[in-house]
């Protein structure tokens, strides 16, 4: 609980709810554009205990965990003996990976609360960064709560206690650890990679093999079997394990890199070198599967204590920009982007998902030139170049998307069936340009290289329908991609509107009333129903949707529109089959 001391600041003299209400929405009100950047020491010196609460609050709703930590410990000048301040600068430094300072306010709140767990995974972490290794041991022992932190907490022990010269010990804590059933892996690859550190090849190979056996689609699992392989058999069987995982996870980049060295015949180093890289990637390896996996705060807090191990893990950095992302915030994720070494084989997947994250921003020319500077070193580049298509298509440029999409298409000596989205994307970009037979012969294209791909189905069949040629066959498709994706609002709008394009208008309000429900804020789908309702003799209820697609804020071309339709209606039927309605979830 906040102290009282802090609660009557925030109170101030009010004695009634109503003003505390009034006072609190004001502060909320003055301090949250403050807390949109880093505060000054000037800005913290102007704010009250109660003005820099209220605006750690709102940095914390945004996740910008370093403002939120700044603001709390201007809070926290006022009432130093506050655990509930303490608590959030603690929590606060850490998920913004300020682990140092982070560690000097576990040490506050430990000496106050010994079994304070996450304090004490913080110390521990920190102690053996400094290879204060009985300090860390100690400090992890009191950190375990449950199933996450009792395998964080073995894994580190284990990796200080390698660090401290016993690697006996450290392996036999990783065998003595009962669990899950996915604890199975997390435990054979850190042995193996422990027996490996320590000169003892033949039960590392036996760990990384029986690892390898558990999941052969884990990327660090087949490096570090691949890795032990061809410094203690042959390179080409080291080959055969990285092959196998390209073709279920094809060209990355550190597969890539790795099957280059050993076609060279070259031997791969170790996965880790030191009890640090170790424990951190230990660390990685829980918070990218906490992060994928719907936990993302704790996600993040495992990913800023691996990468303050190790700084410059790319598969760290990388995760933790993805789970930014995931977050909603691009501005954080360029900053973690920003990280990645450049000499790491990560750095241009980087580069491209920072474009992605730029357009995100609104700084799309930002975004653009970023993207043509990489296709200009590489121009064989598709990934780049799926981007910069993608993000003009985002921006409605549709004649400037399907000249960049031709170009990725030109890289492609033979295409595949993972190929069929940029036919897909291209076939959009041409057909919104009012280039229909090429449009028709890409989404034709996408279809046989993925046979019954739902999104290229509900975009040819529409098409068609919408053009009134091959009506039978397009109907076919749209029914298709349904059973599909019966829950797709747009797809089942889709499927709506094509029988209302064919005057089947009672059938055509079923389908858009479910669309509806699955997508109420689309502002198409509003408006398709409104025409549809229209046609039944539901005027009102017409109205009431075209209004409703107004105010979600139609494309520009829209607008005029559905204005007309709100004050004149729609025309008598002489052929409603000749107003082409716009098709929605076209970027698919």
């Amino acid at each position: 609980m906040i102290s009282s001391s802090f609660a009557r600041c925030i109170a101030g003299t009010a004695q009634v709810t109503f003003q505390v209400t009034f006072l609190v929405a004001f502060l909320v009100s003055a301090t949250a554009e403050l807390a949109a950047q880093s505060p000054t020491a000037q800005e913290l010196a102007g704010l009250t205990a109660s003005g820099s609460y209220l605006a750690a609050r709102h940095a914390g709703r945004q996740r910008d965990a370093s403002v939120e930590a700044a603001y709390y410990r201007s809070a926290l000048k006022s009432d130093p003996k506050n655990a509930e301040l303490l608590s959030r600068v603690f929590l606060s430094l850490l998920i913004g990976g300020d682990i140092d300072e982070a560690a000097k306010f576990a040490e506050r709140l430990v000496a106050a609360d010994k079994n304070d767990r996450v304090s004490r995974l913080v110390m521990g972490v920190h102690a053996l960064k400094r290879k204060q290794y009985p300090a860390a041991r100690r400090d992890l022992a009191q950190s375990i709560r449950g199933p996450i932190t009792d395998l964080t907490a073995t894994l580190l022990t284990a990796w200080s206690m390698y660090g401290a010269g016993d690697n006996k010990g450290a392996v036999a804590g990783i065998d003595k650890l009962a669990g899950p059933d996915w604890y199975a892996i997390f435990k054979d690859l850190h042995a193996g990679m422990i027996y490996d550190l320590a000169k003892n090849p033949k039960e590392a190979g036996k760990r990384f093999e029986r690892a390898y056996k558990l999941d052969s689609s884990a990327l660090r699992v087949v490096e570090a079997y691949g890795s032990w392989l061809s410094r203690n058999h042959t390179p080409q069987e080291a080959l055969g394990v990285f092959e196998a995982f390209d073709k279920v996870l094809p060209r990355h980049p550190l597969v890539v890199e790795a099957m280059g060295k050993l076609k060279a015949g070259e031997k791969l180093p170790v996965l880790v070198s030191t009890a640090q890289a170790g424990a951190g990637e230990a660390l990685y390896g829980l918070g990218a599967s906490l992060g994928r996996r719907g936990g993302e705060d704790l996600g993040l807090v495992y990913l800023q204590l691996s990468l303050h191990l190790t700084p410059n893990h790319p598969l760290a950095l990388l995760s933790l920009a993805d789970l930014y992302e995931s977050l909603k915030k691009p501005g954080l994720a360029i900053k973690v982007y920003e990280r990645i070494p450049a000499n790491s084989p990560l750095h241009r997947n980087a580069a491209i998902q920072m474009a992605a994250n730029l357009d995100a921003l609104d700084r799309a020319e930002e975004a653009q030139k970023h993207l043509d500077a990489l296709i200009k070193q590489h121009p064989d580049d598709l990934e780049a170049i799926m981007a910069l298509g993608n993000i003009l298509r985002g921006h409605k440029k549709f004649a400037e998307c399907a000249d960049v999409y031709s170009k990725g298409v030109a890289t492609i000596a033979k295409p595949e069936k993972a190929n069929w989205v940029i036919f897909y994307f291209r076939g959009i970009c041409y057909e919104r340009s009012k280039q229909w037979p090429k449009s028709e012969a890409d989404l034709k294209k996408a279809l046989e290289l993925f046979p019954d791909q739902p999104r290229v189905l509900n975009y040819l069949g529409y098409s068609w329908i919408d053009q009134g040629a091959s009506l039978d066959d397009g109907m076919a498709m749209i029914k298709k991609a349904v059973q599909q994706r019966p829950d797709d609002g747009y797809i089942v709008d889709s499927l709506g509107w094509a029988y209302y394009r064919i005057g089947n208008y009672e059938e055509a309000t079923k389908q858009l009333e479910r669309a509806i429900e699955l997508k109420p804020e689309d502002p198409t789908i509003n408006d398709h129903l409104g025409d549809a309702y229209w046609r039944i003799g539901r005027v009102l209820e017409a109205k009431f949707q075209w209004a409703h697609a107004r105010d979600l804020k139609p494309d520009p071309e829209d607008l005029p529109k559905i204005e007309e339709k709100l004050k004149n209606g729609l025309p008598d039927e002489t052929s409603s089959q000749a107003k082409a309605g716009k098709k929605s979830g076209d970027g698919g």
